[in-house]
């Protein structure tokens, strides 16, 4: 079921009347997972056995481990079961056929044959977002951090609640899980601020990123029949579109879940005012960010070992990266790439982290420059195969002309990025200039209405599917 779905429409509503009429925890949590493994089953019913192998798993690492937090070799080899499994029901669906289809081209290469036949299955909705969710749980308990759910039902929604179970925020349990014990009665206040932030999704998704993705997909779908300034001009626009789809489902999400009472964590917060990469990676895509940094960059010794090792330990975290948003070596490369510019910037960390000048000039320079290193890695994201990538880089420094125009996408595009970019710069800076939040009623009906007819009127409502579904 797609956020911005008529189905989803009819299903928010329902499940929010039901969820305040029943008034006690005991019947709430059941009717919740029950709500939100029908979220989940409208795509595939089958892969909700996935899900469920996924929570009883992690559920009863959880009680195991800390029945034996006193025993280092027993919790260990129940934290590496857990995570084996989990990892592998991950490899099976996602990256069995890549590397499948990458060992039989090399072999090709050397004139040897490779005859395994590929998986004929389809990518689970979600999968390496609830994977990363409920092996973090794992993790958490072995580590001492949080205790062990004790609840079935109740874990079983924290792996599963459908505000953010196909594409985030990735929350942890120290966060979510406790919200589960709560009693969470109707507040207007937060059914107001939660519907304006899935009003503002909303536009994100449709009028920006859903509006954006025509021309992108008219050029990197054809990519010899376009030229380096299309290419300039399209790669700016998949760098917003990649944004407001993403961020416009996190918003929707986190609104979706304050309507009920639930608090999600933030998952961007402007990356494109960032002034260094360092910088942009603490605002992009916040709760996976920060999931590499707890499990897999510290552990493996983050800044805290020698120099060499603290520059491969960044590069194989992004990697890795890479790797989870999408089986092809294009995201590979595009992880690779943020490694190598978080390793120069490391390098040259003096005149990149810690410049001597700090006017708005060299702000605005540091800012533009993060901009068009992030614009510039997005290609590799977004082209359809490596060869393709090169293709456009080549284009881009060897051969300008005329500009392919598509009306409605320069028209309605630009206006809408016009509204989101004055949006995210007056908050980003605190500007003091308050619409749908003013202390006037009339501004901020007026505001919401004008928004929301925006949306209806110039929305685009064709694409559909979220880009990060297939992550």
């Amino acid at each position: 079921m797609l956020f911005n779905s008529f189905g989803f429409l009819v299903f928010f509503p329902i499940v929010c009347i039901v969820y305040f009429l029943l008034k006690n925890n005991k019947l709430r949590i059941p009717f919740l997972l029950i709500a939100s493994y029908f979220f989940y089953m409208n795509w595939n019913p089958a892969y909700a056995i996935l899900i469920l192998t996924s929570t009883i798993l992690t559920y009863l690492c959880g009680l195991f481990v800390e029945h034996n937090l006193d025993n280092k070799r027993n919790k260990k080899i129940y934290l590496v079961v857990s995570l084996v499994i989990n990892f592998s029901i991950l490899f099976i669906f996602k990256y069995f056929n890549f590397i499948n289809e990458s060992i039989f081209t090399v072999l090709e290469y050397f004139g040897l044959r490779w005859s395994v036949p590929n998986l004929d299955v389809l990518l689970p909705v979600g999968i390496s977002f609830y994977t990363f969710q409920a092996v973090g749980y794992s993790i958490d308990v072995y580590r001492g951090t949080i205790k062990a759910e004790k609840n079935f039902i109740t874990y079983a929604l924290f792996v599963s609640f459908f505000p953010q179970l196909v594409a985030g925020p990735i929350e942890r349990a120290k966060n979510l899980l406790p919200q589960f014990h709560e009693e969470h009665e109707f507040d207007y206040n937060n059914v107001i601020e939660g519907l304006k932030l899935m009003l503002w999704g909303y536009f994100m998704k449709v009028c920006v990123a859903d509006v954006l993705s025509e021309y992108v997909n008219a050029t990197f779908n054809n990519v010899a029949q376009h030229n380096g300034t299309t290419f300039i001009l399209a790669t700016i626009f998949f760098t917003f579109q990649i944004y407001c789809d993403f961020a416009g489902y996190s918003n929707i999400a986190i609104g979706v879940a304050k309507v009920m009472g639930f608090r999600l964590m933030e998952n961007f917060h402007y990356p494109y005012f960032s002034l260094n990469i360092k910088e942009f990676w603490r605002r992009w895509h916040i709760s996976l960010s920060s999931w590499f940094m707890d499990y897999l960059y510290i552990p493996l010794g983050g800044n805290r070992v020698k120099y060499s090792r603290h520059l491969l330990n960044l590069m194989i975290t992004f990697l890795v990266s890479g790797i989870w948003h999408g089986a092809n070596w294009t995201f590979v490369l595009w992880g690779a790439l943020h490694g190598t510019y978080l390793i120069i910037g490391n390098i040259f960390r003096k005149f990149v982290y810690e410049p001597k000048y700090n006017s708005a000039l060299s702000k605005t320079v540091s800012m533009l420059s993060c901009f068009v290193l992030v614009a510039f890695a997005w290609i590799f994201f977004r082209a359809n195969s490596v060869d393709d990538a090169f293709i456009i880089i080549q284009k881009i420094f060897t051969q300008q002309g005329k500009l392919f125009v598509d009306e409605s996408s320069f028209v309605y595009g630009f206006a809408a990025l016009s509204i989101l970019i004055f949006k995210d710069f007056k908050d980003n800076f605190n500007i003091k200039i308050n619409l749908m939040h003013s202390k006037y009623i009339i501004v901020r009906y007026v505001s919401v209405v004008a928004l929301l007819t925006y949306i209806i009127l110039f929305g685009s409502f064709s694409s559909g599917q979220f880009i990060y579904f297939q992550f």
